[in-house]
This record gives C-alpha cells, structure tokens and sequence, in this order.
C-alpha cells in the first residue's frame, strides 16, 4: 500500500487555506466570509490528521481536529443567527452597507 506523503497533505491544505482566506477578503456579504472561514479551518483540521499520521500515540491530532469541527459547528450557528438579525434589521447582507456599527 502506497503511503501518501506528508508533503502533499500540506500543499492540498496550503491551497485550501490561500482560497479560504482569499474569499474571506474579497466577498462582499457575511456568507461569503463565513465560508471563507470554515475553508480555512477545513485546512487546519487536514494539517492536523496528516500530523497526527507521524504522531506515535496516533489519536490527539484527530481528537484536536474533531474538537475544531465542534467549534467551527457551533461558531456557525451563532454566525448564523447574528447574520439573520443582522438582516432582518438592515435588510442586506453587504459588511459595507450596515454603517450604524462602525459608529
């Protein structure tokens, strides 16, 4: 059985991590930027399990990974629910145009 190496692992999550923050810093709208983010975490977390491959206990670069997928869920959820209120108050999604924060 071939053994992928680790360096590939890296440049996949390299790549996955410049998109992720890529759309984080270009799109206009709250969901847009969320999903940036979790683009970035989904590469911490691929670090994370392909580490863990070399790790002679084997199991806390996995458990750290499912710990971050647990947060990322939650960090979501209140996400969002802040995007929907901020919606529901300034009826857009666009960072630039919800002024009455930056005051």
């Amino acid at each position: 059985m071939n053994i992928i190496p680790l360096e590939h692992y890296l440049i996949v999550a390299a790549a996955l991590f410049s998109i992720g923050l890529t759309i984080t810093i270009t799109k206009r709208h709250f969901i847009g930027i969320l999903l940036g983010i979790e683009l970035m975490l989904n590469a911490v977390n691929l670090n994370l399990v392909a580490f863990s491959r070399y790790d002679p206990e084997k199991l806390s670069g996995q458990l750290f990974a499912l710990f971050v997928i647990v947060v990322a869920a939650a960090e979501v959820t209140v996400a969002l629910a802040i995007i929907l209120r901020v919606y529901g108050h300034f009826k857009t999604v666009d960072p630039d145009k919800v002024s009455e924060l930056k005051k």
